[in-house]
């Protein structure tokens, strides 16, 4: 750290910020006098003090100190996020390419759990040297984020089903229709997996099939039957053929029965408004139409205050304050299980106070108002279920720290959070 000695006389208020992970096993407080206040923040110290000298010499003294001390060990930058198996599988089978494409040079390992559609597993990521340090971790995050995104918009179009289905059957209906998953089981019974409006599909496909074809009526058993909901997007899926065939029901689109959305992608009316009624997103793109409503348990208020304290890259702005609050409760028919009690959450975020920094934050209150900033689920940090948690639209809950630590500086930040509400459908009139 260092600064012009003219600048002394001016310097009012210093902050020193020590990465502690940069730092090894040195015990920053150890080396810090009384007369300083410190604050810690994830892995980050922050070191207030009003006489540069006295700062500058406290650097030089913990440089000092480093030296002497063993290297820092090497800690390889590593994050993992608890998964539903049964999505997990789904994406390993028929999203491969695009999971290569999201983990890049970074390592992501998945341990196969049972076939339990409750059963959850660990998805694990690393960057692919020992050695990795602050730059890796930063990356791992962004890989981790992605594919949290990914995921809950595969998961929040996912059905799970049992149908009645002769099994020498089910290599004719795996061709005809290929995003489904199709496993046999012990009884008559077939597991299928797959797209709601695929399964759908396949679920008219057979009641229609004469009994001697081998196919039986469906029948739905409440008890084997999931739908992996979400408030997030749906996944994309292959562009429709430019003979216009409807994507949901792979049939040629009658003229007179055509529904041609903004996003220009063609359907059936009646197979898009059966896909409509169970989510208002295209099936093609994910693209919003209408409103969006999520599981955010009822109650929650979510108030804003103002601090003068600027936020680091935002030096001659104040700081926007959104304090949450989600009472706990009992879950409701939409929550993973329905009757039983819920712990409630409150949260503190920041946002920048500029007109960008607002603009989010109308946003932000847009998508609280319509249920879409906190679900209920499985705590990533404690690992507890029937936690109400964040829900795929990430907050800054520090104010310093950078992204490792979820705070600023983060020039990005401001953008890619509009980014994901706008898949969500909030976006500015």
């Amino acid at each position: 750290m260092t600064c012009d000695r003219k600048k002394d006389e001016i310097i009012t208020d210093i902050t020193l910020i020590i990465d502690g992970k940069m730092i090894g096993d040195i015990d920053v407080k150890k080396w810090i006098p009384d007369n300083y206040r410190l604050e810690k923040t994830g892995s980050f110290y922050r070191v207030f003090s009003r006489d540069f000298n006295k700062v500058q010499q406290l650097v030089k003294q913990l440089v000092s100190t480093q030296g002497q001390a063993a290297p820092p060990t090497a800690c390889a930058a590593t994050s993992s996020v608890p998964v539903n198996a049964v999505v997990m599988e789904y994406i390993k089978k028929k999203y491969d390419e695009k999971l290569k494409r999201i983990q890049g040079r970074f390592v992501i390992e998945f341990k196969a759990a049972n076939s339990d559609p409750q059963s959850t597993a660990q998805v694990n990521f690393r960057a692919p040297s020992e050695s990795a340090y602050s730059s890796d971790r930063v990356r791992l995050d962004f890989v981790r984020q992605r594919f949290i995104t990914f995921y809950q918009r595969t998961a929040s179009d996912l059905q799970l089903t049992s149908l009645h289905v002769a099994p020498h059957r089910a290599e004719d209906l795996q061709r005809k229709f290929p995003l489904l998953i199709f496993k046999s089981g012990s009884s008559k019974d077939t597991t299928v997996c797959g797209p709601f409006a695929h399964v759908q599909k396949l679920k008219e496909f057979l009641s229609q099939k004469p009994k001697n074809s081998g196919y039986s009526p469906v029948k739905r058993d409440p008890a084997r039957s999931q739908s992996y909901k979400s408030s997030a997007s749906s996944p994309k899926l292959s562009k429709p053929p430019g003979n216009e065939t409807c994507p949901i029901c792979m049939e040629p689109i009658p003229p007179e029965k055509k529904k041609a959305l903004q996003c220009k992608h063609s359907f059936c009316k009646d197979c898009l408004q059966r896909a409509f009624d169970y989510k208002p997103v295209c099936p093609i793109c994910g693209e919003v139409y209408g409103t969006l409503k999520g599981t955010q348990p009822d109650g929650g208020t979510m108030d804003i205050s103002t601090s003068s304290a600027s936020l680091p890259g935002y030096e001659s702005h104040g700081t926007l304050v959104i304090h949450y609050h989600i009472p706990s409760g009992i879950q409701k028919e939409k929550h993973p299980n329905p009757g039983q009690p819920f712990e409630g959450a409150s949260r503190t975020a920041y946002l920048p106070d500029c007109s960008e920094g607002r603009k989010v934050l109308e946003l932000l209150r847009k998508a609280f108002d319509q249920r879409l900033i906190f679900t209920i689920g499985r705590s990533s940090t404690s690992g507890r279920n029937n936690m109400v948690t964040w829900n795929d639209i990430h907050h800054k809950t520090s104010t310093h720290g950078g992204p490792t630590s979820y705070g600023y500086p983060d020039p990005d930040y401001l953008n890619r959070v509009q980014e994901e509400l706008k898949a969500k459908g909030i976006k500015q009139a």
